[in-house]
């Protein structure tokens, strides 16, 4: 019988040393002496964290600039709508919060897909004939971002890619890097109100392509597809056999002379996950309450991708089970009167801001239809002082004290993004400073050339 001798010589402040002796047979054969292991602190940030990067934070953050101290700061760069005030949420949605917290029935786990009950609650307020909904057909999640995160979770993997508008959400970039995705982005057309560039966008399709993202209504051009333009990216979808991720964080909130048509709608055979939440036309985006509607007609996703949505779901259990118990109440007991309300501060928002800033020599916005945002182009060969929308938008900060997004922050330089859920005397202030500050910085055709001349 085979036996095994391990000694252990250690010496004051020396390394322990392993004296092995193997014992085979009755012979005995030394190994020699081997230095034991010394354990030492080696604890390094994952590869997932290196690869996540949100353009916005690092651009923003690297943006080193002093607000006027003689002039208040505006801030028009945060898409959330509760900011200043003016926007409450509806007295039903909290209410509904204020029922269901007081009843104690809701303050244990839920299944991580949400409860039964407030699945269907959300599959019945967004089925339609076009496109019917089933509680089974939805996944609630934490927030419009989880939503969005699950999706592609379930849709890519690592080394395959992923279709992007550009402009568009910083995140979907952010979190396709951190899961080795890669992203190809297809141009959006300021010149057609932001639609596709559909032929740019197919050429982009290759073998490794795992989805499309659709944004609509956009953030951040706040602009809104035609149904025909919404017909010829599902026409590409289906050429291409290419699943659509639809953002719909934003669906509903088009203004008047607009119509919203939900992807799902208007295809029965391109296979859809439709993301959407309470955040912004509820007007409520810290509750964390999202979801995902699974549209799939002609069982392309099946059962493969069901069960992948419900297993990741179970690496979070669920969304706030407080909020859930209330959404029944908050989907199909909020009044009309609140949406129209909403919307009708943001259209005309969107108006003066619109009309103040198209009359400032050198900038070009584009007259948005919906969402909460308007984009701005700066004719930079008027303003030869700055190098990009970035130091623009610097200095508008550190003269003027307004604070809007340079869109290098969207993949799209050299426009900026202005968010309209603001007061309407601030939005009339801003675009007033906004002005005040290009008249200062303005040089026609002759004059650019000079300064240039002298650099």
């Amino acid at each position: 019988m085979d036996s095994y001798l391990i000694q252990v010589n250690g010496h004051g402040d020396r390394a322990p040393m392993l004296d092995v002796h193997l014992k085979t047979n009755g012979n005995s054969i030394s190994l020699g002496k081997v230095k034991g292991r010394k354990p030492r602190w080696a604890v390094r940030a994952s590869e997932m964290s290196k690869k996540t990067f949100n353009p916005v934070r690092a651009i923003v953050d690297s943006m080193k600039v002093e607000p006027n101290p003689k002039k208040a700061m505006i801030s028009l760069s945060l898409g959330d709508p509760t900011v200043f005030g003016n926007l409450p949420t509806n007295d039903e949605v909290t209410l509904a919060v204020k029922e269901v917290l007081d009843s104690g029935r809701y303050n244990g786990y839920a299944p991580s897909v949400g409860y039964q009950s407030c699945r269907e609650a959300v599959a019945a307020y967004y089925t339609c004939p076009e496109a019917p909904l089933e509680a089974q057909d939805v996944i609630l999640t934490s927030g419009c971002s989880q939503a969005i995160e699950l999706a592609l979770a379930v849709l890519a993997n690592p080394g395959q890619n992923i279709l992007v508008p550009r402009p568009g959400f910083s995140l979907y970039k952010t979190l396709a890097l951190s899961m080795g995705i890669e992203v190809k982005l297809y141009n959006l057309l300021p010149e057609k109100g932001w639609e596709i560039d559909l032929e740019h966008l197919e050429s982009l399709v290759d073998e490794k392509t795992a989805c499309l993202i659709v944004n609509n209504p956009s953030n951040p051009c706040g602009s809104v597809f035609s149904k025909s333009h919404l017909q010829k990216i599902l026409a590409v979808a289906s050429r291409q056999c290419v699943p659509i991720l639809a953002d719909e964080i934003y669906g509903d909130m088009v203004f008047a002379d607009c119509k919203y048509e939900p992807i799902a709608t208007l295809s029965t055979n391109v296979p859809i996950l439709s993301c959407g939440g309470l955040a912004k036309r509820w007007l409520v985006p810290g509750w964390r309450m999202g979801w995902i509607l699974i549209h799939d007609r002609r069982d392309i996703f099946g059962n493969e991708i069901r069960d992948g949505l419900l297993r990741l779901s179970q690496r979070i259990l669920g969304p706030c089970t407080i909020v859930q118990g209330a959404l029944e109440r908050i989907l199909h007991r909020t009044p009309p009167e609140f949406y129209q309300n909403t919307l009708s501060i943001l259209k005309s928002n969107a108006d003066l801001c619109y009309a103040a800033l198209s009359a400032i020599p050198g900038l070009q916005p584009v007259q948005p239809a919906g969402a909460m945002y308007l984009m701005v182009e700066i004719e930079m060969e008027h303003f030869p002082e700055f190098e990009n929308d970035v130091e623009f938008t610097e200095r508008l900060i550190s003269e003027q004290s307004v604070f809007c997004l340079p869109a290098t922050c969207f993949e799209y330089p050299n426009f900026f993004r202005v968010v309209i859920t603001v007061p309407e005397e601030m939005i009339l202030e801003a675009c007033s400073r906004i002005q005040e500050f290009c008249e200062m910085h303005y040089q026609g055709a002759e004059g650019a050339q000079d300064l240039e001349c002298d650099k």
